[in-house]
């Protein structure tokens, strides 16, 4: 199991912390970092996850701010188009929730 540094327990309110196992939660962790994450919290990211790690989060998750999706999808120089928060969803789909 590997452990997540102490400083980095504020991201993560709504779970047990010290039950989260960054190999098994990869996906979650990151998507936390880089929605809330400080500067530390980034510098640890760097360090614990490549560029194409974080592209694949984009790519292929929602739960990202449309500004935290745009800011990473600049950093790590990713293809805005396939950015999955930054594509607008289709209000066909939101029809089926709400018909009205």
């Amino acid at each position: 199991m590997n452990k997540l540094p102490a400083s980095l327990k504020k991201y993560f309110w709504d779970v047990e912390f010290k039950n989260i196992d960054l190999n098994n939660r990869k996906v979650y962790v990151l998507k936390r970092i880089l929605e809330y994450g400080d500067e530390k919290a980034v510098a640890w990211m760097w360090k614990n996850f490549t560029e194409s790690e974080i592209k694949h989060i984009l790519y292929h998750y929602r739960g990202l701010s449309f500004k935290s999706a745009n800011f990473w999808a600049v950093i790590v120089n990713a293809r805005k188009e396939d950015v999955i928060c930054l594509k607008r969803r289709l209000s066909k789909e939101l029809m089926t929730a709400w018909p009205y």
